[in-house]
């Protein structure tokens, strides 16, 4: 058993929809949760500047004492995982990728769509990922650089949300023959049910759901899943935007949670 707290960041309030997902799945553990909302979209920034910003958060987050931290973010899991796993040892840290992508071959999926971040997308991380689980699942990828910025907005149900996800989406669905889709951003989840509205066909893939999976077998393989819950969750972000704490409240709740401002330096 281990009561300490798991780690959490993105670079805005996507990621607090694994937050939402563990405590559905493991509702004895609490987090600790850093929101970068000063300096979000990571998604159109160059890997060197989101590497800079990862460690910087990874290393707050292993000096409040974390028994693993969660990348909540699909660009930082794309730019900069390997990276912090050398930096810090010590700490189990996952990202969301490699879960969703063993997820689609474990299904026997043999064609998906992506959508992401342009620097996601660019990377090639999940084609790559799936593939080193099976070489024969027909992938499709789109950047769709707009989401992340609506959502963070709160812009989500809402005519110019499906504006958008017709402008980008109608001709990748129409052109490629997948029915499967991997939300490839945390920020993501929150405009499923849009997605789904206008492509009712396509079934999801949440990285976000997929990377509490994944954290759930390894607390249970380490002896570590909490046996008690009587912390409270903690939530940081570096600006403290009125629509962070409305997001906040709506996804997770905040009557007990403590939120507080954090801004982070090298």
């Amino acid at each position: 058993m281990d009561n300490r707290p798991i780690g959490f960041f993105d670079s805005g309030i996507g990621g607090l929809t694994s937050v939402m997902a563990l405590h559905e799945r493991l509702p004895l553990e609490h987090v600790i949760f850093y929101g970068d909302t000063a300096r979000t979209p990571y998604g159109s920034k160059s890997p060197e500047t989101i590497r800079e910003f990862a460690v910087q958060i990874v290393d707050y987050l292993a000096a409040k004492d974390v028994k693993m931290i969660i990348i909540a973010c699909n660009t930082v899991t794309a730019m900069a995982l390997p990276m912090l796993r050398e930096r810090h040892p010590e700490i189990p840290i996952l990202g969301v990728v490699e879960p969703t992508a063993k997820r689609v071959a474990e299904d026997g999926c043999r064609s998906v769509g992506i959508i992401g971040t342009k620097v996601t997308i660019k990377s090639n991380v999940y084609p790559d990922t799936i593939h080193s689980f099976d070489p024969q699942v027909k992938t499709f990828s789109l950047a769709c650089p707009a989401f992340v910025p609506l959502v963070e907005e709160g812009i989500i149900d809402n005519e110019i949300m499906d504006l958008t996800i017709r402008y980008y989406m109608d001709d990748f669905v129409a052109e490629n023959d997948f029915d499967r889709l991997i939300l490839g951003c945390t920020h993501y989840p929150l405009i499923a049910h849009r997605i789904h509205s206008i492509y009712p066909k396509l079934e999801f893939y949440s990285s976000s759901r997929e990377v509490i999976l994944e954290a759930e077998s390894l607390l249970k393989e380490r002896d570590q899943l909490a046996v008690e819950n009587q912390m409270v969750d903690r939530y940081y972000a570096s600006d403290l935007s009125d629509n962070f704490l409305r997001m906040t409240d709506m996804l997770v709740g905040n009557n007990d949670a403590k939120i507080k401002l954090k801004k982070l330096e090298n």
